[in-house]
């Protein structure tokens, strides 16, 4: 039985280099950080396929242990914002909220990010939550037979990661000039993830900035329409309590700020 992370980690990248005959003889380096690295890497590039229960099992231990450790916050110790108190606004890392549901801004694959380390909400989800989320959504994938449409909503179990559930939503890509279409398709993200958040009955949800990232919205009118479509959704009177606009760049803690407190 394995006691210590370090052992678990170089358990966990031993067994994932040896199931790919392309990784034969790649040694694990001794710095900690670098196999931290390693170990995201091999699970960012790893194709959807069965794996040993084993397996799960370990990586389970570790990353629930890895996810304490970096701290779990509590929405209901974040302070409501002075216009609505069932919404927050929060600077953090999303994938430390302790809620009952995250959003992630997906792609229309809608199985992760296949980039090694890279920085987008996706990947970092994926690799917080474990391999299981990968063979969740590619099972979703497989049963509806063909790409995520943009605006629409899935559920999954959020495995490892302090929330409950994890809602995928595709964003617009905005190539060019900002269109009423974008508009209307990110309107649908936010109503698309609310709804199905209301239909599981769940209490809360945080959301990312959806598609403001490597999806180029510009994000002072993409702050816009979540507010706005949030606020809308919310005088229906639905089941859920509280609704987080999670932030990571000043520049966004800025201009949701503006929108929720001086509106």
């Amino acid at each position: 039985m394995m006691q210590t992370q370090e052992e678990r980690r170089i358990w966990l990248i031993q067994s994932l280099l040896e199931e790919d005959a392309q990784y034969q003889g790649y040694g694990i380096p001794a710095d900690i950080q670098e196999q931290k690295n390693l170990l995201r890497a091999l699970m960012n590039v790893r194709m959807p396929k069965p794996i040993s229960k084993q397996f799960i099992e370990i990586q389970d231990e570790y990353l629930s242990e890895e996810n304490r450790s970096n701290g779990i916050t509590d929405i209901q110790n974040l302070p409501s914002v002075k216009s609505d108190d069932r919404i927050v606004l929060w600077q953090g890392d999303i994938t430390t909220l302790q809620v009952d549901a995250i959003v992630n801004a997906a792609n229309s694959q809608m199985c992760g990010c296949f980039r090694a380390l890279h920085n987008c909400i996706d990947n970092i989800i994926h690799t917080k939550a474990g391999i299981r989320l990968r063979l969740k959504c590619n099972e979703l994938m497989t049963q509806q037979g063909h790409e995520e449409p943009t605006g629409r909503a899935k559920i999954t179990p959020a495995y490892n990661l302090p929330c409950d559930y994890v809602i995928h939503t595709v964003g617009p890509i905005v190539q060019g000039r900002l269109t009423d279409e974008h508009r209307e398709l990110l309107k649908s993200c936010y109503r698309s993830c609310l709804e199905t958040a209301n239909e599981y009955q769940l209490d809360s949800i945080a959301f990312c900035c959806i598609s403001t990232g490597v999806f180029m919205f510009p994000n002072e009118e993409a702050a816009r329409i979540a507010v706005d479509t949030v606020r809308e959704y919310l005088k229906g009177d639905p089941a859920i309590n509280k609704v987080v606009f999670n932030v990571f760049k000043d520049i966004d803690f800025e201009i949701y700020n503006s929108l929720l407190n001086n509106n």
